[in-house]
């Protein structure tokens, strides 16, 4: 079984409004694969100043995150082991300690550690 997965939510190109809808169903369906971690994958805007995905994202797991839908997440641009929120990751899924964006402070990309029932 697999802890980990990475879903990336630039393929095809989707708008701001649909990512809730998106995000919900990866969240379920990680859960029912027992996944622990999910990388989401979204971008950090093609412009340099940011786009619009990736504040979208990030509001979205604010609100799951408040409802007690997931433990945590974590920003790319805190994707550290000395971040509080990526050491209960890496506790959690040992994979994690060899992905690429650790130590990278890529805004690109957060990371959302899943309760496991």
């Amino acid at each position: 079984m697999k802890d980990y997965r990475i879903v990336n939510l630039e393929l095809n190109h989707p708008s701001v409004r649909d990512m809730p809808a998106r995000i919900e169903k990866e969240l379920r369906q990680a859960r029912g694969h027992q996944i622990r971690v999910l990388k989401f994958i979204h971008g950090y805007g093609s412009t340099g100043r940011g786009g619009k995905l990736r504040p979208a994202v990030r509001q979205v797991l604010d609100r799951v995150c408040a409802a007690g839908q997931i433990v945590c997440y974590v920003p790319g641009e805190r994707f550290s082991i000395f971040d509080t929120d990526t050491q209960r990751a890496l506790q959690t899924c040992a994979e994690l300690r060899r992905d690429p964006d650790l130590e990278r402070h890529n805004n690109g990309v957060t990371f959302v550690l899943l309760s496991v029932h």
